[in-house]
């Protein structure tokens, strides 16, 4: 099994998706209450090669010698992709041989701005930062950033990688009910999106369990107010839950123990529901969801009930 990839898997916002986690669980320069990914435990902003750049580029020439019908390559996973100081090289060595593929990463945006990492990143092809709060206060509350991280450095970090950046550029913005969803805080992000001048802008919210149990999806009514302020500078796209399924391997080649594993791999980076699991791993559901209850039964993974279903999770 891959140790570095997953998926492919669909994605609410880019189709099908192959991930790449470039760092290990979970290591991020910031502790959003709402990530689906859980607690950050290494809080840095500080980069380095987590895992070998090597290893990673062979998984992935090895996965994509099979020339797998996907919509994008994804830095993603269980922590903030920029982190990995061998992201550049893997880029370039993606553009080179494999230039049919697109790729996308999703970040904090933290990073985003320095000189090394706009020359690293030349080669993306789709960058979505997120950007949950524009003044110092909101942003202690959601996203908790590593010491020295403020909101004014953020902005201009994504203004400065939006100006000399040839990537498309879609800001995400999730919607906390009763944290950031204040006139004062959404004229912040209008300020600030005026600033860095996205593609577009999404909306987005709660959509599979969070780090923290408080945080909820937001409503319609709730998530308005930053369609209608920003609507009139940039495209403004509310995210709604995915339509379609995805193939990925085949499960049927698997063994229990090898599907197993397969399923551990996948729900530690994102909780799933059954449907979600069994279109990653073209599975049958009628054969994954004995094997779930059996894996949830010996404490291998977790369920959590959400208004959209139950999520399987690590």
């Amino acid at each position: 099994m891959p140790k570095y990839l997953f998926g492919p898997v669909f994605s609410r916002r880019i189709g099908v998706s192959l991930g790449v986690d470039l760092v290990p669980p979970k290591t991020c320069s910031m502790d959003c209450v709402y990530c689906e990914a859980g607690a950050t435990t290494v809080l840095s902003s500080h980069r380095r090669e987590f895992y070998d750049t090597a290893e990673i580029i062979g998984e992935l020439d090895e996965f994509l010698s099979g020339k797998p019908e996907i919509d994008y390559i994804t830095f993603s996973g269980a922590g903030e992709p920029t982190l990995h100081s061998g992201i550049g090289r893997i880029v370039e060595f993606l553009k080179g041989k494999y230039p049919q593929y697109r790729i996308c990463l999703i970040t904090n945006g933290i990073l985003l701005g320095s000189e090394q990492m706009i020359e690293e990143l030349a080669g993306i092809d789709l960058v979505i930062p997120s950007l949950d709060a524009a003044d110092d206060e909101t942003l202690a509350k959601i996203n908790r950033p590593a010491a020295g991280i403020g909101a004014e450095g953020i902005v201009k970090s994504l203004e400065d990688f939006r100006k000399r950046s040839k990537a498309l550029f879609w800001l995400e913005v999730f919607v906390v009910p009763g944290i950031n969803d204040s006139p004062e805080s959404i004229e912040a992000i209008r300020k600030a999106v005026i600033r860095i001048r996205p593609d577009k802008v999404q909306l987005n919210s709660l959509d599979r369990p969070g780090t923290e149990k408080w945080v909820r999806k937001a409503s319609e009514a709730e998530i308005l107010p930053f369609f209608r302020t920003l609507e009139p500078h940039v495209k403004v796209e509310i995210i709604g839950r995915p339509a379609v399924s995805a193939p990925a391997i085949a499960a049927e080649k698997l063994s229990d123990k090898d599907l197993e594993k397969a399923v551990i791999e996948i729900v530690r980076r994102r909780p799933c529901t059954l449907s979600e699991i069994a279109s990653a791993l073209s599975a049958d559901e009628n054969r994954l969801l004995p094997l779930l209850r059996k894996m949830t039964g010996a404490g291998a993974i977790k369920i959590e009930k959400m208004p959209r279903g139950v999520f399987y999770k690590t």
